[in-house]
């Protein structure tokens, strides 16, 4: 069975290779359920590790509808990452009914020719996961990665399975909430891939700051944050 870690930083990718990994989904931000990676983590992995690496091609947090300027931003990362090396893309695009962007996904996965890609758990938020699986295989995606549209793989593992049944030449790759007490789920129902962190907390200073850095507006997945032109206008003028 191939193993994927999803790691998050340098420190992360080196540890799945030692631990066995087969191939590693990197990434940043996984309380947010991953962004891209910036270039020198990018660059410092390929020269670090020796396992393959796919990278996660979303540019920022929230929803998985993109706009034109976000998406020429994913197309040139895609870019970037094919020109170091990677082995594999992690990617997708919804509209915001929450049907596929075919549009988009096919033009994601054109760019990555020549890597492996893999649709990512934006799957998860689809209004029909079986029929629009069809489509993803069809427009040439290497592997489906999702949680079975529950918040954890083994409680979606009902509709993995079903995916399983209709996958040819896309490989299903359970993912979300996978660990060493249900691992062993996933192989005894005939799927050849998992996803998962392996992930632990270490606490690295004595006490909390007197302010937190975190802001949960920040966090809402119906809404993203832009800079808006009449705000900082207004600004801008108070001060000039």
């Amino acid at each position: 069975m191939l193993v994927e870690v999803c790691a998050n930083s340098l420190e992360s990718a080196i540890n799945a290779e030692k631990a066995g990994a087969d191939r590693i989904e990197l990434c940043s931000e996984l309380g947010v359920g991953g962004i891209t990676p910036s270039y020198g983590l990018l660059q410092q992995v390929m020269e670090e590790v020796t396992i393959p690496v796919h990278v996660l091609i979303r540019p920022r947090s929230g929803d998985f509808s993109y706009s034109e300027a976000e998406f020429r931003v994913m197309l040139k990362d895609i870019e970037f990452c094919k020109s170091i090396g990677v082995k594999g893309i992690v990617s997708g695009a919804l509209k915001p009914d929450f049907s596929l962007d075919k549009q988009k996904t096919s033009t994601l996965i054109k760019t990555s020719e020549g890597m492996h890609f893999t649709f990512h758990r934006a799957f998860d938020w689809l209004k029909d996961p079986l029929e629009s699986f069809k489509i993803i295989q069809d427009l040439g995606a290497d592997h489906l990665l999702t949680s079975g549209q529950q918040p954890k793989a083994i409680e979606g593992i009902d509709l993995l399975k079903q995916l399983l049944k209709v996958s040819d030449s896309c490989k299903i790759m359970p993912g979300g909430g996978v660990n060493s007490e249900n691992i062993e789920s996933f192989k005894n129902a005939g799927f050849e891939e998992i996803h998962f962190s392996g992930t632990i907390f270490y606490k690295t200073l004595p006490q909390l700051p007197k302010i937190s850095m975190n802001s949960e507006k920040f966090l809402k997945e119906d809404h993203k944050a832009i800079s808006d032109v009449r705000i900082i206008r207004e600004m801008i003028q108070k001060l000039k």
